[in-house]
């Protein structure tokens, strides 16, 4: 059985308080993870090809107000 597997058996034994105290905590882990990788990807020039080409398109008038 694999680790994924063994973790679903385990989460799907978790009573209603447990598992709303998992969401919480997934949530927050999985935030702070995103914005880890945001973060590196911006620090290492990856965002600048799609900020480049954004700052293109809305001099082109290809863009609108939200």
């Amino acid at each position: 059985m694999s680790r994924v597997e063994q973790l679903e058996q385990q989460i799907a034994a978790l009573d209603s308080e447990e598992l709303r105290v998992l969401r919480e905590w997934f949530a927050r882990f999985d935030s702070d993870d995103w914005d880890r990788q945001i973060a590196a990807d911006a620090r290492d020039g990856k965002l600048a090809r799609l900020a480049e080409r954004a700052l293109k398109d809305h001099a082109a008038g290809l863009s609108s107000e939200l």
